[in-house]
């Protein structure tokens, strides 16, 4: 499975990962000039940015080590795009990577790391 495919997959596994912990999506793959956002969820009244990272294998490191600072101030302008067109912008805000990995025996494993970064 090529990496964009298997990007996909893993975006869709953190997407159900959100939905049955009681999240309702509000956008997938919400792209600005300034970047794009994988998933927008909210839960409660907070609104959740989730950064996905999918890797097929594990031997360059953790995949929450791509979301460095120059990504995450790509991911906060974004976020401030879509909650500004949203009308969220008054909305608590947390920012969230998942890592997505092939699970021993088939399947998809997802991490989230919670509050992964803040503004």
């Amino acid at each position: 499975m090529d990496a964009r495919t298997f990007g996909r997959k893993g975006e869709a596994a953190a997407a159900r990962y959100y939905l049955d912990r009681g999240c309702r999506l509000l956008a997938h793959g919400y792209r600005t000039r300034m970047g794009e956002l994988d998933l927008v969820l909210l839960e409660g009244e907070t609104v959740v940015i989730a950064e996905v990272k999918a890797r097929s294998e594990t031997r360059r490191g953790p995949a929450a080590e791509a979301v460095g600072p120059a990504k995450q101030r790509r991911i906060v302008l974004a976020s401030r795009r879509f909650l500004q067109q949203s009308g969220l912008a008054e909305h608590p805000v947390r920012f969230d990577v998942v890592e997505v990995t092939p699970a021993e025996g088939g399947g998809l494993l997802v991490h989230c790391i919670r509050g992964a970064f803040e503004v």
